[in-house]
């Protein structure tokens, strides 16, 4: 009879040992998925002072979008939560949409080398972001459904995993072109 509580005790200490470490992979791969966003996002970020930079020095009187793109950048890189830093930067996205289509107003502009490159830039990395978001939301939808399923659950809330939020963006936040 000892020898069964022994075994069942082993099992179970097995089973809580592997499902935890499970839970810890998984929510590494949420955070390791969440920094490929990060550093998107943090290109864009650099991004925008340049195009500002070119599109202010032929486009004066379109300094209210300029200041509204800073404003929104500052904003982004404060904000810590996934579902506030996923609102502004479905803003900032727009807005970006704006000075890109300032080009069409101003042949000069259009034409400048610096803003054709800028432009390119913009979008290889909001194609990169796109993919970096894709792959953060399979994650997160992987990691939740983890700790909702029994017997993971039985693991998971005791230990303090939490769902994670999505990234998510509106359509307006892709630059086009």
């Amino acid at each position: 009879m000892v020898w069964v509580v022994v075994c069942v005790l082993i099992a179970l200490g097995a089973f809580v040992g592997i499902t935890f470490n499970e839970l810890v992979a998984s929510r590494n791969r949420v955070r390791t998925a969440w920094a490929d966003i990060d550093v998107q996002l943090q290109r864009r970020h650099d991004l925008i002072p340049q195009l500002a930079a070119v599109v202010k020095g032929y486009a004066d009187h379109e300094n209210e979008t300029l200041v509204a793109i800073a404003a929104l950048r500052a904003k982004a890189q404060q904000e810590n939560s996934v579902a506030e830093k996923s609102a502004v930067e479905s803003q900032l996205g727009a807005q970006m949409n704006r000075v890109i289509a300032i080009q069409e107003r101003y042949p000069d502009l259009k034409a400048n080398q610096n803003f054709l490159e800028l432009q390119r830039e913009l979008v290889s990395t909001e194609d990169k972001l796109q993919a970096a978001r894709s792959a953060y939301n399979d994650v997160v939808r992987a990691y939740n459904t983890q700790i909702q399923n029994f017997p993971d659950v039985v693991i998971a809330k005791p230990f303090g995993f939490r769902a994670m939020d999505y990234f998510q963006a509106e359509n307006t936040a892709r630059v086009k072109l």
